[in-house]
């Protein structure tokens, strides 16, 4: 994955836009579209200091609501930093969501230091994501974070 291309990409989508909602749907399809070996990419939004909910996405159904430090997700959401899992059987606690995921890269998104949600992106495929992955999301989720309001997600949910 070339994340050069794809942060610059996110960049020019992302680019003067006001609507948060816009900025996180064309985010997931960016993932979606330029991923390999990808069978869900999206967002969960902190709704609340103990809650994530369901954000845009690109996918199967999705759960709706996942509990901070619970999963995949609620763990990279309790531990402010990415969370990368070569067998998502192997993670205690996980989440199914789609049964047909083997591994999964959590990256959280904040805002001036602030937890406002996480990006999840599911692989139907064992050890998908490694150190590469990491550093060229976590750019991803700076990238994004920067094109959406001081108030988020309040401003949306």
């Amino acid at each position: 994955m070339n994340y050069d291309e794809l942060n610059a990409a996110l960049s020019s989508l992302t680019a003067d836009v006001p609507h948060p909602l816009a900025n996180l749907s064309n985010a997931a399809a960016l993932l979606w579209q330029e991923m390999k070996d990808v069978n869900w990419a999206g967002f969960y939004l902190l709704a609340d200091p103990a809650l994530l909910v369901l954000g845009p996405f690109q996918g199967k159904p999705a759960c709706i609501e996942i509990p901070v430090g619970r999963g995949v997700c609620g763990t990279a959401a309790a531990r402010g930093e990415t969370v990368v899992v070569p067998d998502v059987h192997l993670f205690p606690g996980h989440i199914a969501c789609d049964a047909a995921s083997e591994s999964e890269i959590v990256v959280p998104l904040k805002i001036g230091g602030r937890l406002v949600g996480v990006l999840d992106i599911d692989s139907p495929k064992k050890h998908t994501f490694g150190e590469d992955d990491r550093a060229g999301l976590e750019r991803f989720a700076e990238i994004l974070s920067s094109a959406l309001p001081g108030d988020f997600p309040a401003s949306l949910l």
